[in-house]
């Protein structure tokens, strides 16, 4: 098999960081113990990937592409039951979307299937893996406890013969799932969990997406994980914290089966948000229960909602870098993440005018059946670069928020009898405030200044508030969306309670929202900023009917506060 692939390094732009991982992977090629750095990311495909995996991605894609090396994607489909094409075609996309390569170096832990049995049945012939007939309950009341050493099985001192028969006629499909396991023979009155003669096949007579029905029986992910890194020749095996009491397990295997390399595995604390939920178990359940619409719900943390919802590649990319690989686990406040996200939109968005809460605005002096285009930035740090043109005339829509009949204090947008400036436009003046029957605002009547085009007044006179507007006469109707946390506390509750803390009011949608012409062409998934509003992009749900618009991020930055040292 060739080396020379498409990697990371070709993919995008990476800039080394320097972290325990990297000092120790250098100071490896450095002793000599390796001659190139081979990683993998290896994801279980029973559901799609979120931000916590992108930590993960970048993680092992980076340091291959640092050190010279390769990273391989390999599915590890070791549970027909939970895993679905779906999510491994979305598993490739997301990677890719979140700018690596994996080139020719694809792997499943099915590709082994042949080569793990053969070992399981060298295990058994060594009088190292026994066939034991417990049931889970069983098995699960004879492990012990953390102060209290595990029970033998009665079926643990079977005869290597015996066993290998018994393995063999699971292997022909004669036993119904959870009849028979096989177990690694270990130690029962191990202090960690995983060494106490862990099962390392079950029956489960379900069609695999790769294999079909060739299998009945399939590996645990303890024993197949590490073997598959010895098989592809991987390096350094790369792994969140929780696998560190597993560590022992992976080496015993290395060390009793005729492996053709011996990888190492190494730690590193997992990614954990703020009101962010991670568990795929959850998000599971999120979906499978309609709390959210789908996999790629712009309010879930996975890849594929955080791409609809508008937010870049780079920015998970910039996420992940300046968190940095540590060694122990902690908590990152979500305000970060929406700061690098607001950094780099900040940068390429360009501006359009939305009034996402239409409050009709009458020009009365301005000469009815006309109108003018006025000149506007597509970013106000390109005072030289393209503009665009927005058509003023009669009647406009403001936000209604930038009305208020009784002002408050320090509130300097419209009210009756005060001038504001309308931005690219005119400065206007509110004259009279028209009502419904329930003594709702339902329109303004204003006058305009005609000298002030442009937003100017020739005379100096100082105005303090500057809003945004859209025309009426080609304003375009659309939907937009709003996203609030989906979970009210900084740290949900897990487990079967984690329903307790769900936002009632997560997705806010506004109907009737205006939005100047400009917008009736954004290509999809392309940010844009409406002024004074937030980031936004436009949705898969846009259709000819109507155009959908989902807010990525609003534009207060909490995060660039406390980085700065305020509160």
């Amino acid at each position: 098999m060739a080396d020379k692939d498409p990697t990371a390094a070709e993919a995008v732009e990476i800039e080394p960081g320097r972290d325990f991982i990297r000092d120790m992977i250098g100071a490896d090629l450095a002793a000599g113990r390796h001659q190139r750095v081979v990683t993998r990311f290896p994801p279980e495909p029973n559901g799609y990937l979120h931000i916590g995996h992108a930590k993960s991605i970048c993680l092992n894609f980076g340091v291959a592409a640092e050190f010279g090396g390769r990273c391989h994607l390999r599915f590890d489909d070791t549970n027909p039951t939970k895993e679905e094409q779906e999510y491994i075609d979305a598993i490739k996309r997301d990677v890719q979307w979140l700018g690596f390569d994996w080139g020719e170096h694809l792997y499943h832990a099915s590709d082994y299937f042949a080569q793990l049995y053969a070992w399981a049945e060298g295990l058994i012939g060594a009088g190292r893996a026994y066939v034991d007939d417990q049931s889970q309950e069983e098995m699960r009341a004879n492990r012990g406890t953390l102060t209290e050493p595990g029970r033998n099985s009665a079926f643990r001192d079977r005869a290597p013969a015996e066993n290998l028969d018994l393995f063999r006629r699971m292997r022909a499909g004669e036993f119904a799932n959870g009849a028979r396991v096989l177990r690694a023979k270990i130690d029962m009155a191990a202090g960690n969990f995983n060494l106490r003669d862990p099962v390392i096949y079950r029956i489960l007579h379900a069609a695999h997406p790769r294999t079909g029905s060739d299998w009945c029986i399939y590996p645990s992910y303890d024993f197949a994980h590490g073997q598959s890194d010895a098989i592809e020749g991987i390096t350094h095996s790369l792994c969140t914290l929780e696998f560190a009491d597993h560590r022992p397990l992976y080496d015993w295997f290395l060390d009793n089966l005729p492996v053709p390399s011996r990888p190492r595995q190494y730690e590193f604390a997992r990614l954990n948000l703020t009101s962010t939920v991670l568990s795929k178990r959850v998000l599971t359940e999120l979906v499978r229960h309609g709390h959210v619409s789908g996999w790629d719900d712009p309010r879930m943390p996975t890849l594929a909602g955080l791409r609809r919802r508008g937010v870049p590649a780079a920015a998970l990319r910039e996420f992940v870098r300046r968190i940095g690989v540590a060694r122990a686990d902690n908590l990152v406040d979500v305000a970060m993440f929406e700061h690098v996200i607001r950094d780099l939109l900040n940068k390429s968005a360009l501006r359009r005018m939305a009034v996402l809460r239409p409050l009709k605005v009458v020009l009365t002096n301005y000469p009815a059946g006309q109108g003018e285009e006025l000149e506007a930035l597509d970013h106000p740090e390109g005072k030289d670069g393209p503009k665009r043109s927005v058509r003023f005339g009669r009647e406009i829509f403001i936000e209604r928020d930038d009305f208020m009949e009784v002002p408050a204090k320090k509130f300097y947008r419209l009210a009756p009898g005060r001038e504001v400036r309308l931005r690219y436009a005119y400065l206007i003046t509110c004259r009279e405030v028209v009502k419904d029957k329930a003594g709702d605002v339902v329109e303004l009547r204003c006058t305009y200044d005609p000298a002030t085009r442009g937003g100017n007044a020739p005379d100096g006179r100082k105005v303090q508030g500057t809003i945004h507007w859209v025309g009426a006469a080609d304003a375009i109707a659309a939907e937009v969306r709003i996203y609030h946390p989906l979970f009210t506390s900084a740290e949900p509750a897990g487990g079967e309670n984690f329903a307790a803390d769900l936002n009632p009011v997560s997705l806010e949608i506004l109907n009737h929202c205006r939005l100047e012409p400009a917008l009736a062409n954004a290509p999809m998934g392309d940010p844009v900023q409406f002024e004074r509003q937030g980031y936004f992009c436009r949705d898969l749900d846009s259709s000819a009917d109507g155009l959908v618009f989902n807010r990525t991020v609003g534009l207060r930055d909490t995060w660039a506060k406390v980085a700065a040292g305020g509160r």
